[in-house]
């Protein structure tokens, strides 16, 4: 463990409220990336790539729907939920969580979409959704673009603001202003794509219907 002072803006919300005065904050040791957690992405990954070989209903379906729900809840819950209480925590308590949430952040996010949009996209061949005839392809076009803007900002801002925090903390002398700005951009980009989400479940609802 190190000990750092941090300023009590650091590691802030998305409101970047204040808190306590500068202090002496203990960071717990953690792994960037948990390695506990590899063998069951690894595990996810062989089921994806057996239910696109096998080409079957269910296994596409089961793998589309769970992990695109997923994605809804974790985006949900991160932006509207967690980002306001982690606002209103000390700045120990926020490091705290911090180095044991986003660790396995790291793995659930690109897993998460990855499952979602590979399993989408071969249930779309199987069913013929994907096909211009499709009476409701207009609908299914307009969930390519908003799921492919989730899955950029998931990628290209999100991840790499994860990563790029608790690889900040991993130093013998962390920048506090750095990690407030990685973790705004954290929180905010979480709320984006959970805003974004909603469009993705009327889209997918008035697919669903007809």
């Amino acid at each position: 463990m190190a000990d750092i002072a941090v300023p009590a803006s650091a590691v802030a919300g998305p409101a970047g409220q204040q808190g306590l005065p500068p202090t002496a904050v203990e960071i717990p040791d953690f792994e960037i990336v948990p390695l506990k957690g590899l063998p069951i992405v690894g595990a996810v990954f062989a089921a994806l790539i057996a239910a696109i070989a096998v080409n079957e209903l269910w296994p596409l379906e089961f793998l589309h729907v769970a992990f695109g729900a997923a994605w809804t809840i974790i985006d949900l819950f991160l932006g509207f939920v967690l980002g306001p209480i982690m606002g209103r925590m000390s700045v120990p308590a926020r490091v705290q969580f911090i180095t044991r949430l986003m660790p396995k952040m790291v793995l659930i996010m690109p897993t998460v979409v990855t499952v979602t949009l590979a399993a989408g996209w071969q249930l779309g061949h199987l069913l013929g959704t994907v096909d211009s005839s499709y009476y409701n392809h207009g609908w299914i076009v307009a969930s390519y673009i908003v799921v492919g803007i989730m899955a950029v900002i998931a990628l290209g801002l999100l991840e790499p603001a994860n990563i790029a925090v608790l690889a900040e903390l991993k130093k013998p002398r962390p920048n506090p202003t750095v990690i407030e700005r990685l973790m705004k951009r954290f929180i905010y980009t979480a709320a984006i794509t959970g805003a974004m989400q909603i469009a993705t479940l009327v889209i997918m609802t008035k697919v669903a219907v007809g």
